[in-house]
């Protein structure tokens, strides 16, 4: 099914695994959040790997280096290399380094990530307006990041220079529940300078670009939690899609997605990896998978019968993506996603 027409979840008859050959995992709220493994992640995805499928961690976290990130992969139990991590401050240091001459004095508000993706391209991080930076690149700069490399951005952005942004996240999954992200902090110095920055991550087409560089992937299926960066991103791209649930998006937000956020699949982590998808059917208004059957009555998303919790959602979302057509679907949907305790 096209990516533009999706009204439901798609089936799979084989485990995904082998219908496709590169996952392009997220991994804050599928991998890990909070530095700590998710549950079933670890297992999950050390079989995915032992029968064959490559694993590429695809985030827009521009924090920590990919030697970082592979290290702590590998103490949580799934060994990766450098090479196998692909970072939002990898693909805003190409977009600069595509539009700037080598050696180019770019002023940094983000962590090493940032500064290390930058010097690979051949240019030179700046801490200060007053060091002649020619642009300014932003990134997620961790929990510790102080007021005043808000001011620096404002003051540099201010004087006229260009402004990058690794990614727009608003928030971030973390040990202790979701927190402000990058995109949080770009609104700071948007609200100081009036400026729009160009931005690299997901969903836009440079962090897919620099992904597909990076993996050589042929049948990639995108992985993720959030509908709005990774789902997204995925359509953009116009490749199939993975939604585990264990990081921000809940059985609400999915049930009122509009077409580009629409996923493939769904899933309730990454165990979905390992198996086959089941097909939602339709008869008349009607959608059932498993054994459970989805419609409209009035202004509410019904749900009847019984079975697994994930087969009714797939059925609501067929029902609701179906009603919303090209739009997203206002129908309430509270009673149906109590039946499933999701």
């Amino acid at each position: 099914m096209s990516q533009a027409s999706r009204t439901r979840p798609s089936g799979s008859s084989t485990a995904l695994s082998e219908a496709y050959d590169t996952a392009l995992l997220d991994l804050d709220g599928v991998v890990y959040a909070g530095g700590q493994a998710i549950d079933h992640a670890v297992e999950a995805l050390g079989t995915a790997r032992d029968g064959g499928m490559h694993l590429a961690y695809v985030t827009n976290n521009a924090l920590r280096t990919p030697d970082a990130v592979a290290e702590h992969l590998t103490e949580l139990g799934v060994p990766a290399e450098s090479a196998d991590v692909i970072t939002s401050a990898q693909a805003v240091a190409r977009l600069i380094a595509d539009q700037l001459p080598a050696g180019a004095r770019v002023l940094v508000v983000g962590g090493e990530g940032l500064r290390v993706a930058l010097r690979e391209r051949g240019l030179q991080p700046v801490e200060s307006a007053d060091d002649g930076p020619v642009a300014v690149a932003q990134g997620y700069g961790g929990p510790d990041m102080t007021w005043g490399r808000f001011a620096e951005a404002a003051y540099a952005v201010n004087s006229g220079l260009p402004w990058f942004a690794s990614n727009t996240d608003l928030t971030i999954p973390s040990a202790r529940g979701i927190a402000p992200g990058n995109g949080a902090a770009v609104e700071v110095v948007r609200i100081a300078t009036g400026a729009e920055p160009q931005v690299a991550g997901k969903p836009l087409p440079p962090m897919h670009r620099e992904t597909v560089l990076r993996t050589g992937a042929e049948r990639p299926l995108v992985v993720g939690d959030r509908l709005d960066t990774d789902i997204e991103g995925a359509f953009n791209g116009g490749v199939d899609s993975l939604l585990v649930l264990t990081g921000v998006t809940d059985a609400a937000q999915l049930l009122a997605a509009k077409p580009e956020h629409r996923p493939t699949y769904v899933d309730a982590d990454l165990r979905g990896l390992l198996t086959g998808q089941p097909e939602v059917t339709q008869d008349d208004e009607s959608f059932g998978c498993g054994g459970w059957t989805a419609s409209v009555r009035g202004e509410e998303l019904a749900l009847d019968g019984d079975g697994e919790a994930l087969d009714g959602l797939r059925a609501l979302s067929a029902a609701a993506w179906s009603h919303a057509g090209e739009g997203s679907c206002g129908l309430d949907a509270a009673k149906a996603v109590a039946r499933l305790g999701l």
